[in-house]
């Protein structure tokens, strides 16, 4: 069993799902056969969608991204000048003073609007890309602002994600409608990660800019699914609650935040079996 954990997206995402990836391999192993599509409504960091297309485990990739600064990047990387980008990462000279310019500037086109994108990811506490978000000050070791700009692997990592970016599509708009949209397709198999915004915690509400979203109309989306799912939520007893409404496997799984305190997720879908006997079946 393959259980490596290879970071490829070029974020620092919030709520990011490296650490999910070898669950991810075991849960399409277990399907059985090799989907057609692997679709990933809310794709953020898109960690597990490049890992799935990276590996092969699936024909193709749809990656689906409502916010348009995030979506610029994938955009980019997948049909735009991506050798542009990758090059500006590696020469930009990250001063401060450098820094606060361009940011300041407007983008003069996607791959410009891109690399701001990342730049402001890259300086940003936990990688948080919503209005209002901080910047970081004392950094890894007090290194402030250069402890997260690593340029050559960025681009490293982009020119990677370029290579196989004929299995990869990108689409900017709402997660809702794509999942909807693809209802009846059985070889098609969904891995889905919704703002954390559902009961009382709500941790996606100041995480990102496109936080809103019914929760309940997603269950429902998902129960009609012709093809497999898995979804992550955050520990809380109303997601359960609409878990068990659709009659869904649920399993806690152990990870750590982005201050490296330990605590519990959700998978969830219609047949966990293949989950390691070790992680907690949800009461």
């Amino acid at each position: 069993m393959k259980n490596s954990v290879r970071f490829l997206s070029p974020f620092r995402y919030p709520g990011g799902k490296t650490w999910l990836t070898p669950y991810i391999r075991q849960w399409l192993q277990s399907t059985g056969n090799r989907p057609t599509e692997f679709i990933e409504p809310f794709a953020g960091g898109g960690s597990v969608g490049l890992m799935v297309a990276s590996e092969g485990l699936a024909r193709h990739v749809t990656l689906v991204e409502r916010d348009d600064q995030v979506a610029a990047v994938w955009r980019t990387i997948i049909y735009g000048d991506w050798r542009w980008l990758a090059e500006r990462i590696a020469t930009f000279n990250f001063t401060p003073q450098n820094v606060q310019v361009e940011l300041g500037r407007e983008p003069g086109d996607l791959a410009e609007k891109a690399f701001r994108t990342i730049l402001r990811n890259r300086i940003s506490h936990g990688g948080i890309l919503a209005p209002g978000a901080g910047v970081l000050k004392t950094g890894e070791q007090g290194h402030g602002w250069y402890s997260r700009w690593y340029p050559e692997t960025l681009k490293e990592r982009i020119s990677l994600i370029a290579r196989y970016r004929n299995r990869i599509t990108i689409i900017e708009g709402d997660g809702l409608e794509i999942i909807q949209r693809h209802t009846a397709c059985a070889d098609a198999v969904f891995f889905v990660d919704p703002p954390y915004t559902a009961g009382e915690k709500k941790a996606g509400s100041r995480l990102y800019r496109y936080h809103v979203i019914d929760h309940e109309t997603l269950f429902v989306l998902v129960s009609k699914l012709a093809g497999d799912f898995l979804m992550t939520y955050s520990d809380d007893q109303s997601v359960l609650s609409m878990a068990r409404t659709y009659s869904f496997d649920t399993h806690r799984i152990p990870m750590h935040n982005t201050h490296h305190s330990p605590m519990h997720e959700i998978l969830i879908g219609r047949n966990l079996t293949w989950v390691p006997k070790q992680l907690t079946l949800c009461e």
